[in-house]
């Protein structure tokens, strides 16, 4: 893999290129049997972008029955279906050749695959052509072993500038958010775990967390060294409620070599009851730090 210079001067900072250069070789364009197998039992996708309108990064949920993503061919997926009514991303996804980053969790077996592309709409949903595919190591994904499908009505976001105090309380409560980042030459969507309280609203208009330990690439990092946008999700695991922020993230480093990422949030999306889905109550990942207070 060929990382950009954003990634690069942060994989400096940390001491940490060589590691990089031996994990990047586990990144391809190609998507494996393995992986396609792995792609039809999801029945969830999560997708980033940014709005051709005004710019801004979101994160979006995408659900269905499994084998709703299929790789049709070794380096393409397709969708069916697409987002919600209203959702941000919306008009992203019905726009030719729109970067996307792509990340497909399974809870049930805490295995991971981010696949990095080109969307395109299609006359049943939306393709990705493949430009990164790789999976990850399933530290910090909390194991969830069950889910049920229920019919849920459909309800209108609800949108505003900052957090309320139930928003907030709510993130303060995850386990798990997905984050979405842009660089001049593609899209990614990461995930983020950890146990409740990893994540901090520290006001109506910021967010922080420690970035933990990974696969050393640092591809979101990275992508925020260069380029500030970012969207994150937060899903209500139980209800199906989803929200989802944009705006702008930087990284501080410390001197003892934690790092912390404070967002500030532009705008809010919050939509009840927006996954059919209803998980098992979660076993936290032997390798979440305890967060600090």
């Amino acid at each position: 893999m060929t990382f950009h210079a954003g990634s690069r001067a942060v994989q400096d900072r940390v001491g940490v290129r060589d590691i990089a250069d031996h994990v990047g070789r586990a990144v391809g364009q190609g998507i494996r049997p393995v992986a396609a197998a792995f792609l039809e039992q999801q029945p969830m996708l999560v997708i980033g972008a940014a709005d051709p309108a005004d710019g801004a990064v979101w994160a979006s949920l995408l659900t269905g029955e499994p084998g709703f993503v299929r790789a049709t061919g070794p380096h393409q997926i397709s969708v069916l279906g697409g987002v919600r009514a209203g959702d941000p991303l919306a008009a992203a996804l019905a726009a030719e050749d729109t970067p996307v980053g792509t990340i497909a969790l399974d809870p049930r077996t805490r295995r991971r695959m981010r696949l990095n592309g080109r969307a395109r709409p299609t006359p049943r949903g939306f393709a990705v052509e493949a430009e990164q595919v790789f999976a990850n190591c399933p530290k910090y994904l909390q194991r969830r072993d069950t889910y049920e499908t229920a019919d849920r009505p459909s309800v209108t976001p609800r949108r505003s500038s900052e957090l309320t105090a139930e928003q907030s309380e709510f993130i303060e409560s995850a386990d798990t958010f997905f984050i979405a980042t842009v660089h001049e030459d593609g899209a990614d969507a990461s995930h983020r775990g950890g146990n409740p309280g990893f994540v901090r609203a520290t006001s109506p208009g910021e967010l922080s967390w420690r970035d933990y330990p990974g696969n050393s690439m640092f591809l979101t990092l990275g992508n925020l060294s260069v380029d500030p946008r970012a969207g994150l999700l937060f899903l209500d695991w139980t209800s199906g409620a989803v929200l989802q922020l944009t705006g702008t993230a930087r990284t501080e480093f410390d001197e003892d070599g934690e790092r912390t990422v404070r967002f500030t949030v532009t705008a809010v999306v919050e939509t009840p009851a927006a996954s059919p889905l209803t998980w098992s109550a979660p076993e936290y990942s032997a390798a979440n730090p305890t967060p600090a207070r």
